[in-house]
């Protein structure tokens, strides 16, 4: 792509990257904002939309080129003729629509934990009306990435402009003039939004050690995902079906069963015969158990449904999502972005453990 721009400009166009880069970096190396290749940055500017490649590690912003140029204008048309970007430009992130759409300079679609806790209750609009007041934002129910919630987004900014969008069993969109307010009001929404996680019982590291001896899983790096099996208020919360798409696509499931937990009773010499097809074991009351072969994407998955789990009360009203939500989430567009995040590239700045975030910190921390 041709640069018409003078020196002095091309300067301040790469500054511009650099802080959209630093910003995405931090971001995406904070698990309560950001597991495995979830979420996506941009910038536009001088015509040209700058975008996170899809399946890329956010975290990895500074030590590889995650971010394509593409021209604006071709995207805006593109979903102007009902065309998802996405498709006319593989490399690009499957949210490419909605950032294009978007009137702001800098958008951060972000998988943060404390708001996806909310956006699966079925009350969410209720409790964000009170704890974002103040702030322009707008709710989305839940509706397919990519083009259609470009659309959706879209069809929110006719009641006026907005800078939040919290999107109902998914994510939180945000959008500002620079880097620095972006990062600003995602700290004040992540500030408004913090849950203190429930504390789980501690896992039965003597049992679970005994299992995984010869056996075709492990214990997993990241402590607080026992809390998926210790807690009764957990396990029952995944027994009710998949909470967001992003559990479905990166356990490879279509059904919520992969979550139930398995009696301790059964024997675990029973377990390769029965449940060797299992990435994750639930085991009730005890802990984990990982698959050998999980991926590290896969495992950031699992880390960050533990986390967000653990923010969901007992009586909360779930919104689960529908059969035909999760196939839609099941499309080979998905499961290629899939292959992508499990193929990271480069050494990357990493992911922090979890264990270290289970605090309760703002989104901000």
């Amino acid at each position: 792509m041709k640069s018409d721009l003078r020196p002095a400009d091309q300067v301040d166009s790469q500054a511009e990257l650099r802080l959209l880069r630093e910003l995405t970096q931090r971001v995406g190396s904070n698990p309560l904002l950001a597991q495995a290749s979830t979420g996506n940055t941009s910038l536009k500017l001088d015509g040209v939309l700058w975008i996170k490649a899809s399946g890329r590690w956010m975290a990895d912003a500074q030590q590889n080129e995650i971010l394509i140029p593409l021209d604006l204008a071709e995207v805006h048309q593109c979903w102007q003729r009902d065309l998802d970007p996405a498709e006319r430009f593989p490399g690009a992130s499957l949210e490419t629509a909605m950032h294009a759409l978007l009137p702001h300079a800098v958008v951060l679609h972000v998988h943060c934990v404390n708001t996806i806790a909310w956006a699966v209750r079925s009350d969410a609009r209720a409790h964000l009306q009170q704890r974002l007041e103040g702030l322009r934002w707008r709710w989305v129910p839940y509706v397919e990435s990519g083009l259609p919630l470009a659309l959706a987004i879209g069809n929110s900014l006719s009641a006026g402009d907005a800078d939040v969008f919290v999107l109902g069993n998914h994510g939180l969109v945000i959008g500002a003039e620079n880097c620095r307010a972006a990062e600003q009001l995602l700290s004040e929404v992540g500030r408004r939004l913090a849950i203190s996680p429930r504390q789980a019982h501690p896992a039965d590291y003597t049992v679970l050690a005994e299992a995984s001896t010869g056996s075709l899983w492990d214990l997993p790096d990241d402590d607080t995902v026992h809390a998926l099996a210790t807690d009764p208020v957990s396990r029952a919360i995944l027994a009710g079906g998949l909470l967001y798409p992003c559990q479905a696509i990166f356990s490879n499931s279509s059904a919520p069963t992969l979550f139930r937990s398995i009696a301790c009773s059964d024997s675990p010499n029973q377990w390769a015969s029965r449940y060797r097809s299992r990435p994750v074991l639930l085991i009730e009351g005890r802990g984990v158990l990982i698959s050998r072969s999980m991926t590290s994407a896969e495992c950031a998955m699992i880390s960050g449904l533990a986390q967000v789990v653990q923010r969901i009360p007992a009586s909360a009203p779930i919104r689960y999502l529908t059969d035909a939500e999760i196939a839609n989430s099941s499309s080979a567009v998905a499961y290629r972005y899939r292959e992508l995040a499990n193929e990271r590239i480069g050494g990357g700045a990493g992911v922090p453990a979890l264990s270290a975030a289970a605090s309760g910190k703002s989104l901000a921390s």
